[in-house]
């Protein structure tokens, strides 16, 4: 299966409300999407989001990259799997996205070239999975509203969006909570909008309203390891480790210095893949466990991380995959089914992805 043309194009999705939170408002999901052709027919695909505010990538930034990387990679063989990913990983530093969008086509094209599915390739485990719902930060009225009707169509796991202004968030939670009931699992995620000292504040007056969280993410600027350490010392909530970790030293670092209790894997922070299964690996050791998360995105590399979510599971206890239920359409044929909560894997090789309506083509590396 030799690799004889890389498309780059892009697609774009609106969203079925406008994603807010404490770092951006976005009304449509714009990704670069990449497709990579061998000699024998097979197509392996990749996703990346512009997300500038977290990984620093712009669609200008990955189209770039992925050309840098997408010439090294024509003429070369699937069956060279380990130096195809060494290859994407030492190109070019950083650019994690575009990284990212590539290692997922050429996984994609090594299941195939193993007539698997790619979860069955990682290791295998079930193929339904069961995903949180994101409520966007806005009044207290709208995210209420908003909560009450995604536990209407079976979600129990909401992860509410806080981080604008501390004693409206305390309020967001406390009024959510109300309306929802015990029986609901809220986990907040302020993206670094708060202080540690707010982050410790907040947290405290939401237990003392009798609530259980399952997580605080991110609840401090990502740089701040000593500030996650304070806050996750002296909350009884468990902590989330989001922006702080790209890398699998970054996870190292975090573990190591108790300044989270769960660690969350996005493929587009890791640069895909290989480092993914590097920081699970990693959690496995330490006994902590992860959360697989995404950025806006459309499908595929979603679909990408719910395979890995699946061969790993006895790590990865909690799935936030609802980039593609945020949408309006579903441009894949083929790729994962999403029903409410439920995530519902392919069996067909691979990503199980045939075509991408909306593929906006803009170049050819051959």
């Amino acid at each position: 299966m030799i690799i004889e043309k890389i498309q780059i194009g892009k697609i774009k999705v609106p969203l079925i409300t406008p994603f807010k939170t404490a770092l951006r408002t976005v009304e449509s999901v714009e990704d670069i999407v990449i497709i990579i052709e061998t000699d024998t027919g097979n197509k392996g695909f990749g996703e990346a989001p512009p997300t500038a505010v977290i990984t620093g990538d712009t669609h200008d930034s990955i189209i770039g990259a992925v050309t840098l990387i997408g010439k090294q990679l024509i003429g070369k063989n699937i069956e060279d799997f380990n130096d195809l990913i060494d290859l994407v990983q030492k190109t070019i530093i950083k650019n994690t996205s575009a990284k990212a969008a590539v290692e997922i086509a050429l996984y994609d094209l090594f299941a195939q070239s193993m007539n698997k599915p790619l979860y069955k390739v990682l290791g295998g485990g079930a193929s339904e999975l069961k995903t949180d719902l994101t409520i966007s930060v806005d009044s207290v009225e709208k995210m209420v509203s908003d909560s009450l009707k995604a536990v209407e169509v079976g979600f129990d796991e909401l992860k509410i969006k806080v981080g604008k202004n501390i004693e409206e968030d305390i309020c967001r939670i406390k009024s959510i909570y109300d309306a929802v009931g015990p029986r609901i699992k809220l986990r907040l995620d302020a993206n670094q909008g708060w202080s540690a000292k707010e982050s410790i504040y907040a947290i405290k007056k939401i237990e003392e309203h009798g609530i259980v969280l399952d997580f605080v993410e991110q609840p401090v600027r990502a740089d701040d390891i000593d500030g996650m350490i304070r806050v996750t010392s002296q909350v009884l909530s468990p902590i989330l480790a989001d922006e702080s970790i790209f890398t699998p030293k970054d996870a190292i670092e975090v573990i190591t210095r108790k300044a989270a209790d769960i660690i969350n894997i996005k493929l587009m922070k890791t640069g895909g893949i290989s480092n993914a299964l590097k920081i699970i690996n990693i959690c496995e050791i330490y006994n902590v466990p992860c959360m697989i998360g995404c950025m806006l995105e459309a499908g595929i590399s979603v679909t990408a991380a719910a395979h890995l979510a699946a061969a790993k599971s006895s790590v990865i206890t909690r799935i936030d995959l609802d980039g593609p239920a945020l949408c309006r359409q579903n441009p894949l044929d083929g790729g994962i089914i999403m029903d409410g909560p439920r995530i519902i894997l392919s069996n067909e090789p691979g990503l199980g992805i045939k075509t991408v309506a909306g593929f906006e083509f803009i170049k050819d590396i051959k």
